[in-house]
């Protein structure tokens, strides 16, 4: 008997399984939901656990405190009079939580909704933009801060903006430390939709529903096969591409898909 998930939040997150869906709301709003370690292990925990859980059909992205993400808490591990980390740490510390947390966000076969109210800097920008779609109030900010205070981009940063943007729009917004609204952010291509701030929250809402209610082995092979085919050849592609409908094709959705189509009414998906 498989035994199901428990999302136990931690502090400064709080995860509730509400039906098909799994809320993960940063909830830190005295440091405007800044990420510290805590944060970032139970964040990669919770997605691990939702990529083998057939209860969840989306996960929900969001911030309390009218702020979605200020970054990482890089105050709380720069605190004068600390004992500083031995040389390599940083290289040591992001492959098994930051880096971990982004590829997590990029390749569980789960849709990830991001609902972004306020900043989202750095870190904070790149949860926002590895997710599936980001729904943003119009008037968002969203900001690179890295070069502005002296360092390089993480968490995927140069990786995800390039490939979103454009190679002179991710310099902009890097090299420059060019700051946007949601409203422009969403003409740049860079996010799903802006909405005014009274619609976030039933903007949200409507997409997670149609994806909780879709079919979740097709979307989650699409989102694999997006991924994917960013990075590898034609022919290769093509291999993925079969290789997904020849699981897809045999789900119970595929053929309700079909039994609605000939039926001519609207499908009603399982997720199985």
């Amino acid at each position: 008997m498989v035994t199901e998930p428990t999302y136990e939040p931690v502090a400064g997150l709080a995860l509730a399984l509400d039906g098909p869906v799994l809320r993960c709301t940063l909830d830190r709003p005295e440091a405007r939901n800044a990420l510290d370690d805590t944060m970032v292990d139970g964040l990669v925990r919770a997605l691990e656990a939702a990529g083998t859980d057939e209860r969840v059909r989306v996960v929900v992205l969001r911030g309390t405190g009218g702020t979605f993400c200020a970054g990482a808490d890089l105050v709380a591990r720069n605190t004068p009079g600390d004992r500083r980390p031995r040389v390599g740490s940083i290289q040591r510390r992001l492959p098994v939580q930051v880096n971990r947390l982004m590829t997590l966000l990029c390749t569980v076969q789960t849709p990830v909704v991001a609902e972004v109210e306020g900043a989202a800097v750095g870190l904070g920008l790149h949860l926002a933009l590895a997710a599936d779609f980001c729904v943003a109030t119009e008037t968002a900010e969203l900001w690179e801060p890295f070069v502005a205070r002296g360092f390089t981009p993480d968490s995927g940063g140069s990786w995800l903006l390039p490939r979103l943007v454009g190679a002179a729009r991710a310099r902009e917004l890097v090299m420059l430390g060019r700051r946007i609204t949601g409203v422009e952010a969403a003409d740049l291509g860079l996010i799903h939709r802006a909405v005014p701030t009274p619609d976030l929250a039933a903007t949200t809402d409507a997409l997670v529903d149609e994806l909780a209610g879709g079919p979740t082995v097709a979307l989650g092979l699409a989102k694999w096969l997006l991924f994917q085919g960013a990075a590898v050849p034609l022919e290769q592609q093509l291999a993925n591409e079969a290789f997904a409908l020849e699981l897809s094709a045999r789900s119970d959705d595929f053929r309700e898909g079909l039994a609605a189509w000939r039926e001519r009414r609207p499908p009603d998906f399982t997720g199985r």
